[in-house]
Parts: C-alpha cells; structure tokens; sequence
C-alpha cells in the first residue's frame, strides 16, 4: 500500500482535462472555502429550534450547546487531520473506506447521502412556507419546486457558482448573527442608545428558578435538542478538495471551528436568554431569535427574522445538494454506485449524481405534501441519527488513519488531534452515550429516530457486507480488462 499523494483537484476520471468525464475541477476560491467553513456550522436549526432547546433547560440550555459544541470541535478536529492529510471529495467516507474497509466507506457515505438528500425537502418545505407568507399567489408546492429548480440549476453550471451563491447565503447569516450579538450584548448591559430593555440583564440567568430550573438531567434533554442544528460542519472537509490549496483550506477550517461555535451558538443563546427570561412566553410563541429582537422594539423584527431564516434554508439546500452530489461522486468512484455517478461534465460538474440527488428531494418533497405522517415521517425519523453515525465512524478512522498516516507520510500531519488516542476514545464513548440516553427519551422522539436510524443502517450495512463478500469471489469471472475496484489496504481488511 502506498501514501495517497494531496491532490490538486478532487478526483480524476477517465477523460483528459477540460472534456467530458475529467472529474472535479478546482473551482472553489479561498473567500468561497472561507464563508464555507464559517457559514457550514450556522444551521437554520439554530434560529427555529433553540426555543424548544431554552424551555426544557432554562439557561442551562448554554451548557447542552457548550456539550454539543466541544464535540463537533473534537470530532472536526479528527477529521480534519485526515482530510489535510488526504483531501478527497469522499471526505470522511472515503477515510473510513482505507482506515475501517470498503463496507464503512459504503456504509456512512451512502447514509450520509441519505440524510442530505431528506433534509433537501425539509428545507424547501420551510422555505416554500415563508415564500408563501410574502407571495400567497403561490401555492406552497410551488414555492418549494421553484427553490429547489433554481438551486439545481445553481448547481449544474459549475462549482463555482455553488460557491459564489453559498459565500452570499453565509455572508449574510454571519453579518446578521454578528450584528444580533452586538445589539444585544450592548442592551443587556443598557448602553444601546435609544433602548429600554427591561427585562434584559445578566440576572435573567440566574433568576426565575435558578440555572438548571428543571434539574442537571435537562442539560442531556437540551443535547438531544440541539444535537443536529450542527450537521454541516464538515462540508467545508468535502468542497476542499474542489479548492486551489485543499490542505491550507482543511487546515484554516479546522483550526477556526472553535470561535465559530463560541460566536454563532453560545454567544447568540447567550444573548436570547439575558435579554429575556428563558419562561418568557413570547419565545415559544414567536421564536427565541424574534422574541429578543421584539424585547429591544425593533420594528418588523418577524419579518427581519423570517429573511434570516429563509437565507439559511436556501443556504442549507444550496450546500445540502452539493454535499449529497460529491459523495454519490465519491462512490460512485470508488465502485460503490454507478458508474455514471463519477461522470462529470466539461465544467467539472457530476452531473448524474446532482440529478438523482435532487430527484430523491422532489420525491420526498411530494412524500411530505401527501404523506407526512407516515412516509415522510419514517424519512425524517430514519434519517436523524445520521450525524451520530458519522461523527461515530470518524473517531474510529482517525484511529486507524493516525497510524497509517506516521508509517506512510508523517509530513503530511500538518493537524492533529489532540490527546491521541485517549480523547479520541473520549470522544467516541461520549456519541455513544448521547445515542444510549437518546433511547430513553419518547417526549421528543429521541427513541424512535435511533431505533429506525439504526434499522436503515444495519440494512445499508448488510448490503455492504454482502456486496464484499460477492467481490471477493468476483475476480475469477472477470476478465483481463475488466477495470478492478481500488484495493484498500491490508490493513484495513
């Protein structure tokens, strides 16, 4: 087995340069990969979820985001020391199909696939609902096929238009986040000119029943909660390899999550429940963002939000296709999915993988207008832990990789975890007993998404298992042509 050399562009097909089927082309600048990387961690989960997140924890809910957030940091950290050392547009897939062996790399790159292309139809349906507030004329179904339609199109011209569209959509949940911070930060402490927030202070934290007014064990319910509005973190390892400098662009993402998290999530919480008690009945009814904004009397502050949240909608189903596109890429790559999946157009543009990616939207968009109950439902549940499964299979990549990386090319460990092995171990039990308390939770759906999540993944696995085994056998009908699959490595089998 040989080091695998840093790219220049993602991935090379069977074409030459600039013609059909030449691969990912490097077509991402450094401000695109930059807004990436900072915008990635900013979900639209964060604006409409984090009211559920302050009622069941009170200000406790800080320290579900502080739990949640060291996690991510941990776990990007992994990741990041693999993709800088192996930039790939298989990200974490790919890294667990040399560390883990072919059924891992199948196995969490075709769930994660899964998980994107459901969100795809969550997201148009929140944004098909905000459009029709504004534009009623429009039936919402519409509004959902013109956003996915356009975004698709975004898509298929080039990666350098998904970047151009996603450094504006990031661009503008980070100016308005950073100016909700500051506003806030100013009235909490009464220095805003032109303000009176009186229910705003630092005493909001400690008052109405205290820190924890439901108890330590909220904190772990404020987890379940908040869990997933960090999915998307590790985009910014996957549209690396589509960059000038995939390394320096790993390496800058990782080294920045940390402020990332602490600005965006605990500082904007932070904010919401000094500048209003966390029982405070408008942020249920309005949303803990619109709440706050309404507690400073900011005029139209629903509207300013709605904008915001459909920003990061349009964001989250900009990147949701372009994530769900390059790792059916990546499979289909690697002998994984069809061959046509690893296609890509003059531009540099998978064209076939963008094309079934966003047909499974359109489907489960249609599943969630006729069935939302059941069909859509099981999608949605099937898919939720999804983010669990991923961060799982990194730490055990990163184990095996750490070591496979110092025998091979120690250059290359330009990052790395911190505390190897022993926080790595940490990190790994830590997601196991968030899904472990995850099953004895039925107010929120926390058993039933980990019981059907891990139902599609013990079926995707069995396929893997299965495709493995046939492999192996496969080579004595095959003839002298027949084009075999990249072997991993002894070690990893």
């Amino acid at each position: 087995m040989t080091s695998q050399p840093t790219p220049t562009k993602a991935a090379d097909g069977p074409g030459g340069p600039g013609e059909p089927g030449s691969g990912l082309q490097a077509g991402l600048k450094n401000r695109h990969l930059t807004m990436i990387a900072i915008g990635g961690v900013i979900g639209a989960g964060l604006f409409v979820g984090s009211s559920s997140g302050i009622a069941t924890a009170g200000p406790g809910i800080l320290l579900s985001y502080a739990l949640v957030g060291t996690l991510v940091v941990l776990v990007m950290r992994m990741l990041g020391e693999m993709s800088a050392a192996n930039p790939t547009s298989g990200s974490f897939s790919a890294h667990a199909d040399r560390a883990l062996g072919r059924w891992a790399g199948f196995s969490i790159g075709w769930l994660y696939w899964f998980f994107w292309v459901v969100v795809l139809a969550v997201e148009a349906t929140a944004g098909a609902t905000i459009l029709e507030g504004w534009v009623p004329a429009v039936p919402q179904w519409g509004w959902a096929l013109i956003v996915m339609i356009v975004l698709t199109a975004t898509n298929l011209v080039s990666v350098g238009s998904y970047g151009e569209f996603e450094f504006w959509f990031a661009g503008i949940k980070v100016v308005a986040i950073g100016a909700f911070v500051i506003v806030g930060g100013l009235a909490i402490f009464g220095v805003l000119p032109g303000v009176d927030a009186q229910k705003a202070g630092l005493g909001n934290l400690s008052d109405h029943g205290g820190f924890l007014p439901h108890g330590p064990g909220a904190i772990l319910t404020g987890v379940l909660l908040v869990v997933f509005s960090f999915m998307g973190s590790e985009i910014a390892t996957l549209a690396a390899g589509e960059s000038e400098n995939p390394q320096r662009a790993v390496t800058k993402s990782t080294n920045s999550i940390i402020w990332r998290i602490g600005v965006f999530y605990l500082g904007s919480i932070l904010v919401v429940v000094a500048l209003l008690p966390w029982n405070d009945p408008s942020i249920k009814e309005k949303g803990s963002y619109v709440a706050a904004l309404d507690s400073l009397g900011i005029a139209h502050a629903g509207q300013i939000m709605n904008f915001i949240v459909l920003t990061s909608v349009l964001s989250c189903l900009n990147s949701g296709l372009y994530t769900a596109s390059r790792m059916a890429f990546s499979l289909g790559q690697r002998g994984d999915a069809p061959k046509a999946f690893a296609r890509t157009t003059s531009r540099g543009v998978p064209l076939a993988a963008i094309v079934v990616s966003v047909v499974f939207g359109f489907v489960a968009v249609f599943f969630n207008y006729k069935f939302p109950d059941s069909v859509f439902l099981f999608l949605v549940n099937s898919s939720g832990a999804v983010a669990l499964f991923v961060w799982l299979v990194i730490c055990f990549s990163q184990l095996r990789m750490r070591k496979i990386i110092e025998r091979e090319a120690p250059e290359k460990l330009v990052v790395k975890m911190w505390l190897y092995p022993y926080l790595t171990w940490a990190t790994a039990a830590l997601i196991v007993f968030v899904l472990g308390y995850m099953l004895t939770d039925t107010e929120h759906d926390g058993r039933e998404t980990v019981l059907l999540s891990l139902l599609v993944a013990a079926v995707v696995i069995a396929i893997a298992v299965v495709r493995q085994r046939l492999r192996r056998g496969a080579p004595a009908v095959e003839s002298a042509d027949t084009p075999v699959p990249v072997e991993v490595s002894s070690e990893a089998r």
